[in-house]
């Protein structure tokens, strides 16, 4: 069980808060990353997908998986920071912190109405697109901001800046 910093709530209390939003009629939209580096690219991405649904849950990759994704120099920011920052955002209703390297046990938990991902991804590549669809949801692909990832973004720091 992942320990809930600031800003992210326990996977079962998220369900519990969707159960609610369903009785009275609303959707929940669902995205998911590691939003290491917060920046616009990531901004729009949310806002697109809370534009999708009544709300939106953020499924944020915790310290272990995003080293494991990403390699041993990341994450940069800390989960609690990185839960907290998104948990701010106006677009963003619910985070929680999942360990696998996919987010494919959350979303099944979680049973979202829209799954929301970057448009670099081809919808037959989505986590969780078949088994969103398999209940009578729906996948939702955003149109990324070129040159706003966090890579991109270090490597400016480090031509800048040095290694």
């Amino acid at each position: 069980m992942i320990d809930a910093p600031s800003g992210a709530v326990p996977l079962e209390e998220a369900v519990a808060w969707r159960d609610g939003l369903r009785r009275s009629g609303l959707r929940v939209a669902f995205t998911n990353g590691c939003f290491d580096i917060l920046h616009a690219g990531h901004v729009r991405l949310l806002t697109a997908a809370r534009a999708t649904a009544d709300a939106l849950v953020v499924g944020l990759n915790d310290d272990a998986s995003v080293t494991r994704l990403k390699g041993p120099t990341r994450p940069l920011v800390p989960q609690a920071e990185r839960a907290e920052l998104l948990a701010a955002l106006e677009a963003v209703d619910r985070v929680v912190l999942f360990g696998g390297d996919t987010p494919l046990a959350t979303i099944l938990a979680l049973r979202p109405d829209v799954l929301v991902k970057g448009a670099d991804w081809a919808e037959d590549e989505i986590v969780g697109a078949r088994e969103v669809k398999s209940w009578g949801g729906s996948v939702a692909r955003v149109q990324l901001v070129p040159g706003t990832s966090t890579t991109a973004i270090v490597e400016r720091i480090r031509e800048r800046y040095g290694p």
